[in-house]
């Protein structure tokens, strides 16, 4: 699918879509003993939408972000929390790896394109993550610097300011709709990729780019 799409820049979100993002695989480890194996999915289902309840509000470290979102979650399911149980999360993020596909995608994109990441992450967190993708990257830009979290407005607008460039200048990529497609668009950055990681479903009516994984982003882009 070779178009005429010619962005000033290439924007990515980080976690679940270069990064193979993690957090079920960490809670079905540390609540196994409390959570039966058949009610683990609709466990991890909840933990997901309390953080994203938790970074709509004013910013806060994401550290704190996770903890409280396991907290409530523990709370919802009537388990116990243990001290300190949330900062398991949060310290296994260096450690997880990028998507087969992205290394190659990312170095042959980056021959012609300026690479830019938008994530939810924190200053001291990202360059792990980064330095595994083997990629060089334009800016990186987390929510930490723009003191707000996707899907708020705030997080793009950073970026754009940041860039100094114009929305229709973007194409923003990334596996969430709920996180980063939507609020894009409404932003003004019309030019956009869908990764299906297969952690949220499809939805072309937003009218993105759809794309199974990151191998097919440089045809879309002319290489």
């Amino acid at each position: 699918m070779t178009t005429n799409l010619r962005p000033k820049y290439i924007s990515f979100d980080c976690y679940g879509t270069l990064i193979n993002f993690q957090m079920a695989d960490v809670a079905r480890e540390i609540f196994a003993d409390r959570i039966a194996p058949e009610n683990m999915g609709q466990f991890t289902r909840d933990f997901s939408s309390y953080r994203l309840d938790e970074v709509m509000g004013d910013w806060k470290p994401y550290n704190q972000i996770v903890c409280n979102a396991v907290q409530r979650t523990c709370r919802h399911w009537g388990i116990e929390y243990r001290d300190n149980e949330g900062l398991k999360f949060y310290e296994a993020v260096p450690s997880w790896n990028p998507w087969p596909d992205v290394p190659a995608a990312l170095a042959r994109l980056a021959k012609e394109y300026k690479l830019v990441i938008l994530s939810n992450s924190m200053n001291d967190l990202i360059p792990h993550s980064v330095a595994k993708l083997s990629a060089p990257f334009h800016r990186v830009y987390t929510a930490e610097q723009a003191q707000a979290y996707k899907p708020r407005l705030q997080a793009f607008e950073y970026m754009i300011d940041q860039l100094g460039c114009n929305p229709e200048d973007i194409l923003h990529v990334s596996s969430s709709y709920r996180y980063d497609h939507l609020s894009a668009d409404d932003i003004g950055i019309k030019n956009r990729a869908f990764i299906g990681r297969g952690h949220e479903p499809s939805w072309p009516v937003w009218g993105s780019h759809e794309m199974k994984d990151l191998s097919s982003l440089p045809a879309l882009v002319g290489l």
